[in-house]
């Protein structure tokens, strides 16, 4: 019998999927298997199919050194020998051939009906997505306009394109006469040869799944769990595994690509071999090192894209994404058809993502961000809930809060204006649905919920490194290396006359001097401060209309407007912020642009890295700058009643409202995220639907519906949007900062993970629609982690424990309530607190304002005696000040000095523990999984020891064919 092999993981990353018609659970332990004398019993589980031809059992690699001891190879081949036969064995079908066949309901294509590469791609005869030969299959579409004036350097491109031995076809287009598509193939001695250089790896023995051996204890709990799970429904979150192709190469070992030991690798169809992604990449490498004239620096195809030379260049879609059938029935027509009915629908969000389908389609790079997103959405539900009942606890707690009842029930307290003139007096009681709402955010889980979320940020991160070496491993990427990057053409051109031999490859090339290099970086690090500069000044221009707009508002003829002034000028003060910080989005990528250009990076990891730092950096500190005035500044230094501190000596700082300064907070989190996400929504689907639309739109009026409906693939492709010219640089930086709104103020705004989680469940959907539906098929690219990115993520968390402690300590009013109830409230002095600790606590914590003390310029309009029958001669304010009579009026009290004490303690302890617990959880969480640990080494150790027994056989052979006297050399030397 054969192991099936499940890989569980959260929401938003789908198991691996294995297809029950090749394998078949393991019923009992082989006793052939081998089993040394210092190690435990293990397991052996082989593939259904047949392992591999004797042929294909021999050597491995020549380059290992390390012989091992044959002291299982017997034991070992006699349980292969075994396992095989066990095992019914059944055709091996290629990766291309795995779309389902309607007439048995089964995820693999009858390879004898379908030979022809170019039928393979699709069941319908209008799909073209070959040369005009119906055999050759286009890997690659190049696309320019006859009148373009760079005509000698296109003939001369595609002169060296085909000394490459790539093979070329041209094809007018049939909705514009001066496009031509230029067709590309890679023949099969081209690809092998290049694949060869580039080193890609290629199945070529099937992996061999193993288990340890298992207590009798654990056996019987793990056979009663499986028995509760059968009376379980199905869950719901799984892909059907007959939907899903079998994909063989995530189940082969795998090595570079070699033609000299071609026959040890799996090669069932020569056409199919070489999946279209890797097509894709092999042909891109090659255009990347064409020269289009003689020179240096004259090559590859980004120029020539450039300088307008060529209009697009990008490989082919699969097909069409609709089809008339159902999949069910008939099943899908192609790869593209697939991945749209089991992902990029919308009727599927509660769906696992087929992670090894879109590796298959988009190659590595994309497949990781949507296992890196799909893993943060799944981590969201947690953080999602625990917030929720944080909100909820403060729902159900809210009637029985004191300081809330106190505050409706403080009829006869006036508070001071809270703007120069024409803000009225106001009771206390005024401010009573504010305090409510106040509560909910602002309670005693707030500590808790911004310990979970510290605590979370870490789990998260930890978590996600397994997750990402669990893939690492199931994509063979675990030992893979990304290529020393090339100098960029920019770069080779500014410096081309001053050379150095480079230490590694010992060839010359491009030398930037130190001090050019360095002066460049100072010029950058200017511009990044200046631009942080504009920032503040945008910020100090909405707290100038804050200031203004509340007197404004307070002398507003709308009653409603006017008894919430304070609210109304917060919330146009948000709104008009959101629109400041789109417009300098714009501004900022340019002069990021700019500035990475102006520094010269040498490689085009080093450009990447550095553009990205700089976007992040600009849009993180526009996006958050107000949030971290409001949260720490606003109502902070604003003075007092009769010595209030002044912008330029005119207008008076804003003050918070009597209920505090977290309302605000909560309410420029909750419109800033809500829009933001709202806005990158409506960009990402919206602009292009709008595009395409428009384009299928102008040309159905111009060419009819006829030749629309007879488009061959590449014209279709060609009429969609290009993808992003920054690759995921988009994707990545929009899910990092809504990763900063979640933690870094989550203690103001519990609801945060789960707006977060909410938006989250649809930009997976919608970015799957966009990449499937809306735009060109991206190159295919390689990656085996999710690059600088991570680093931004760890200090995000970093950074969210220390603002965390200070909205807690200084922001909220959780450390003065603290206080008073164990030093000034009726129960100072107890070890206990009971109920009623809290009373009196907002009269102790209001100070009291003698009127006539009032600045002239401050002083009302009113005396108050229209609302209070009497002229008002004391206010109270928020601090903690001595009363007008006292020895020392208006100065600090011992309070405030012990408040402050409290908040700086709480920071340092807060931050300390957190810190503390964050450490030893990183500690605890090992990067690699242990099966996954065990599984490599032991494939490590099984593998040796199969070299060792293809070199014996060779001797063996070599030994058999000396005595014939036939002696010829093979490729083992």
């Amino acid at each position: 019998m054969c192991f099936v092999d499940v890989s569980l993981s959260l929401h938003g990353s789908e198991p691996k999927q294995q297809s029950p018609h090749r394998r078949r659970a393991l019923a009992q332990p082989s006793t052939s298997g081998y089993q040394s004398a210092d190690r435990p019993l293990t397991i052996l589980h082989l593939e259904r199919e047949d392992i591999m031809e004797e042929s294909s059992a021999e050597a491995l690699d020549s380059s290992i050194q390390d012989h091992v001891p044959p002291l299982a190879v017997k034991d070992l081949k006699l349980l292969l020998k075994k396992e095989r036969s066990d095992c019914v064995s059944s055709s091996s079908r290629d990766d291309d051939s795995t779309l389902q066949n309607p007439g048995t309901h089964s995820s693999i294509l009858d390879e004898n009906t379908k030979s022809d590469s170019c039928i393979q791609e699709g069941k319908s005869k209008s799909i073209k997505l070959c040369f005009s030969d119906g055999k050759s299959r286009i890997d690659y579409i190049l696309v320019y306009r006859k009148s373009s004036s760079q005509s000698e350097k296109r003939e001369v491109f595609e002169r060296n394109i085909r000394a490459e031995g790539l093979h070329m076809e041209k094809e007018a287009s049939l909705t514009n006469s001066d496009v031509i598509f230029l067709k590309l193939h890679a023949p099969w001695d081209v690809l092998c040869r290049y694949a060869e250089l580039m080193n890609i790896r290629m199945p070529f023995r099937r992996k061999i799944f193993y288990m340890h051996r298992r207590h009798k204890f654990l056996s019987r709990m793990e056979k009663r769990i499986n028995q509760f799970r059968g009376w379980l429904p199905r869950k719901p979150m799984k892909f059907d595994s007959n939907t899903l192709p079998y994909l063989e190469e995530n189940e082969s070992f795998t090595a570079p690509f070699s033609r000299s030991r071609i026959h040890h690798f799996i090669i069932h169809n020569k056409e199919t071999f070489f999946n279209n992604a890797t097509r894709s990449r092999i042909i891109h490498h090659i255009l990347q090192r064409v020269k289009y004239e003689e020179g240096k620096n004259k090559m590859g195809l980004n120029r020539l894209l450039s300088n307008n030379s060529y209009e697009a260049a990008f490989p082919l879609h699969e097909g069409w994404y609709h089809s008339k059938n159902s999949i069910r029935t008939h099943g899908a027509e192609n790869h593209r058809h697939l991945l749209y009915e089991c992902w990029a629908w919308w009727g599927v969000w509660y769906k696992y993502q087929p992670l090894d389908l879109i590796r298959r389609y988009f190659g590595e790079k994309i497949s990781l961000y949507f296992a890196w997103l799909g893993w943060y959405t799944g981590m969201l539900f947690p953080a999602a809930v625990v917030g929720l009942l944080v909100f909820l606890y403060g729902v159900f707690t809210l009637e029985h809060c004191p300081v809330s009842k106190e505050i409706c029930q403080a009829t006869d307290i006036i508070m001071c204006p809270i703007c120069d003139q024409y803000c009225p007096y106001l009771r206390l009681s005024d401010s009573c649905i504010y305090a409510k709402v106040t509560h909910l955010f602002d309670n005693g889980a707030t500590v808790f919920f911004a310990v979970f979320m510290a605590v979370w940020a870490t789990v998260f991160l930890e978590f996600w490194k397994r997750r990402r070496a669990v893939l690492a491993y199931d994509w063979d990427l675990i030992d893979w290396e990304e290529e020393e990057d090339e100098v960029r053409p920019q770069f080779e051109a500014k410096y081309s006359k001053k050379e150095r031999m480079n230490p590694i490859s010992g060839k010359p090339e491009p030398y930037q001097a130190f001090t050019d290099k360095y002066s460049r970086l100072l010029v950058s690090a200017s511009g990044i401060f200046f631009m942080i500069l504009v920032v503040i000044a945008a910020v100090f221009g909405i707290v100038i209309y804050r200031v203004i707009t509340v007197s404004t508002f307070a002398a507003f003829g709308w009653a409603l407007i006017r008894n919430n002034s304070q609210v109304a000028t917060t919330g146009t003060a948000v709104c008009i912020n959101f629109c400041v910080i789109m417009l300098l989005n714009v501004l900022y990528e340019k002069v990021a642009l700019l500035l990475t250009n102006l520094e010269q990076p040498r490689t085009e990891s080093e450009w990447e890295n550095s553009f990205t730092f700089k976007m992040f950096l600009f849009q993180f500190v526009n996006l958050n700058s107000s949030t971290f005035y409001i949260a720490f500044f606003l109502g902070r230094f604003t003075g007092r009643p009769g010595a209030y501190l002044r912008l330029i000596n005119r207008w008076k700082l804003e003050e918070c409202h009597p209920s505090g300064c977290l309302i605000d907070l909560c309410m420029q989190m909750g419109i800033i995220m809500v829009l933001k996400q709202t806005w990158n929504n409506f960009m990402e689907l919206g602009y292009p639907l709008v595009q395409n639309w428009w384009t299928r739109r102008k040309l159905r009026r111009e060419h009819g519906h006829h030749t629309m409906a007879n488009l061959p693939q590449w014209e279709k492709d060609f009429h969609l949007q290009p993808a992003n010219a920054y690759g995921l640089f988009d994707e990545y930086l929009k899910m990092i900062l809504q990763f900063g709104f979640t933690t870094i103020f989550v203690a103001a705004f519990p609801l945060a993970p789960l707006l977060a989680l909410i938006n989250n469940i649809i930009e997976i959907r919608l970015d799957a629609y966009k990449f499937v539906t809306q735009w060109r098929r991206p190159l295919p690219s390689q990656a085996k982690d999710i690059g600088i990115w991570y680093g931004i993520l760890e200090g995000i968390g970093i950074l969210s424990v220390i603002t965390n402690a200070f909205v807690i300590a200084v922001t909220s009013d959780f450390i003065p309530r603290l206080v008073y109830a164990y030093k000034y409230g009726p129960c100072a002095g107890q070890s206990q607190s009971a109920e009623g600790c809290m009373m009196g606590y907002v009269n102790a914590s209001l100070s009291i304002f003698r009127v006539s003390d009032f600045e002239r310029r401050s002083q009302p309009r009113t005396n108050g005696s229209d609302m209070f029958e009497e002229a008002v001669r004391f206010c109270r304010y928020r601090d903690y000040r001595e009363p007008p009579d006292s020895a020392e009026p208006y100065s600090y009290t011992l309070q405030f000095w012990h408040v402050l004490a409290a908040r700086l303690a709480f920071i340092i302890v807060f931050e300390h523990m957190v810190f503390a617990i964050k450490t030893l959880i990183a500690y605890l969480i090992p990067d690699l999984p242990k099966d996954l640990r065990d599984r490599m080494r032991r494939e490590k150790y099984l593998i040796q020891e199969m070299m060792y027994e293809a070199e014996l056989e060779r001797l063996q052979k070599e030994k058999r064919e000396k005595k014939k006297g036939r002696v010829h050399h093979k490729e083992w030397p």
